[in-house]
């Protein structure tokens, strides 16, 4: 009886798997080159194995099947693109803007936030937030970045040289604090174990989310949960959400305290914008990001599980990116010494015009960083990956791709196209002079997405990393321990080292004990 039920099962896969290959979809993904599969499991083999492999493969299929290619994942088509022209008319418009199954494995830790979400939600929560990212509201933040830097720097300066065992590590910790304290509004000082422990807990959901991206039979939550994985997750899930809701917890007393003086002045002082200007006039004291979701939930638009899926959100999308782009940043300046000098030359000169300390003027004032930060996310997209579904049927430049099929938008493989790049894997931070970006392709540099769902918050991110990164140039000299081209990477939601960075720093002496 159970041979015979399973003779019955596998035929009526069989036919499933002929119908899905068949139909008029499966025939226009067929079209598509791609790697040859199996029956029923399609090319669901090729990604089993570590994370390093997956890497690999990643970047092996990128080359070879250069500008587009597909893969089957049981019955689901992926189909891979990384032309510009390609990736400009999925991201351009709002055609195309709803994220596919890859981003469900974010949802019972992100729920639907601002990165998750589609449709009207997604448009209501843009709308929101908008407002805490523009400039003449980071510029009241910007002391809290360079204290946050000076504090990295001298936490190293009294060693006389010293090695960083685990840069990610290190950096994080600082970068985690000055999230928190802009657009949270909360110190994190004396929270070291539980901080350690949130950091600890963010990469760890990174590799089950990327486990289970990889193996489609685990999509399910309920089938998930019976697993070892799940079980793990579901501990994770208590450290993160535990983290957040202190967070909010914390910002609300404090709102009580004060009688909710700002919230209650919410509309009239927050956000009388002028038109055409970058100058927002803002009468009391400017609101966090976390302010406006507070205030917002007093008039009833929001609830509190939509106050912390945006801050959930906000700290994953905003804390370990930064801190993982900037140990490349810092990897690379100390590879290339004259860069560094270069770099360290421009700090020089700022902080001799300023009086010996960064400030708002200064840090947009060091251009040459600036384009090394931009080149650094040219060679290592953090997020080198963005999925979404055709919402229609669509022409990209060579093939018909059917409506509901799954995009895999190709960051990592754009950002080293040689026909956009030249010597691409060469470092180069004056490929973003203006004379060279203005006949660039606009779609070929994506570190932070583009079209009407870029990322909300990639000016603050370049500022918060000027101003982590200066002091430490500042004050010390970068040498390598060990160099990028013989450190594994590995794919998860994010590129990450196969172990840890390491890098030396040694003291400048002449450097000013304080920034």
């Amino acid at each position: 009886m159970i041979f015979i039920i399973l003779v019955l099962l596998i035929f009526i896969l069989l036919a499933y798997n002929f119908y899905v290959h068949y139909e008029r979809n499966g025939r226009l993904i067929n079209r598509i080159p791609g790697p040859s599969g199996y029956s029923i499991i399609g090319n669901l083999l090729m990604f089993q194995g570590s994370f390093e492999k997956f890497w690999k493969l990643h970047v092996t299929l990128s080359d070879q099947y250069y500008p587009i290619f597909k893969v089957w994942l049981l019955f689901k088509p992926v189909v891979v693109i990384y032309h510009p022209d390609d990736m400009e008319i999925i991201l351009g418009t709002m055609t195309h803007i709803e994220k596919s199954f890859i981003y469900n494995m974010l949802h019972p830790w992100l729920k639907t936030g601002l990165l998750t979400a589609g449709g009207t939600k997604w448009q209501l929560r843009r709308k929101l937030l908008t407002p805490a990212f523009h400039f003449a509201i980071l510029k009241q933040f910007i002391n809290i970045l360079i204290k946050e830097g000076e504090d990295m720097a001298n936490s190293l300066k009294n060693i006389e040289s010293t090695i960083v065992k685990d840069l990610v590590s290190f950096v994080s910790e600082h970068t985690l604090n000055a999230l928190c304290e802009t657009a949270m509004g909360t110190s994190l000082q004396g929270l070291g174990p539980f901080q350690q422990q949130y950091r600890n807990a963010i990469h760890q959901m990174s590799q089950i989310l990327t486990y289970k991206t990889m193996r489609p039979w685990l999509h399910n939550d309920w089938i998930f949960s019976l697993t070892s994985k799940g079980r793990q997750q579901k501990r994770i899930l208590k450290i993160l959400h535990g983290f957040t809701q202190k967070i909010i917890a914390e910002r609300k007393l404090y709102h009580e305290q004060i009688n909710e003086g700002y919230l209650k002045s919410f509309d009239k002082d927050t956000l009388a914008e002028e038109d055409n200007s970058e100058t927002i006039t803002i009468k009391k004291k400017r609101l966090a990001m976390i302010d406006i979701l507070i205030a917002t939930s007093r008039e009833g638009h929001l609830t509190d599980s939509d106050i912390q899926e945006e801050i959930d959100t906000f700290l994953f999308a905003g804390h370990d990116t930064t801190a993982i782009t900037m140990c490349f940043v810092l990897l690379l300046l100390a590879e290339h010494k004259d860069v560094q000098e270069h770099v360290r030359e421009e700090i020089n000169a700022v902080m001799h015009e300023s009086g010996g300390k960064l400030s708002m003027q200064s840090l947009q004032n060091l251009s040459y960083l600036e384009r090394c930060i931009k080149e650094t996310l040219r060679l290592y997209p953090i997020a080198y990956f963005i999925s979404r579904i055709t919402s229609e049927d669509v022409k990209l430049q060579s093939y018909l791709v059917p409506a509901g099929t799954i995009l895999y938008i190709n960051i990592y493989g754009a950002h080293r196209n040689p026909n956009y790049w030249q010597n691409p894997e060469v470092f180069d931070p004056d490929r973003f002079l203006s004379e060279k970006i203005r006949n660039r392709h606009p779609y070929s540099y994506l570190p932070f997405s583009a079209g009407p769902r870029n990322c909300i918050g990639q000016r603050f991110a370049l500022l918060k990393l000027k101003a982590l990164i200066a002091p430490l140039i500042y004050k010390f000299y970068l040498e390598p321990v060990e160099y990028l081209k013989d450190i594994s990477l590995k794919a998860e939601l994010l590129i990450r080292p196969s172990h840890p960075f390491r890098l030396k720093f040694v003291p400048i002496i002449n450097a000013c004990t304080d920034v």
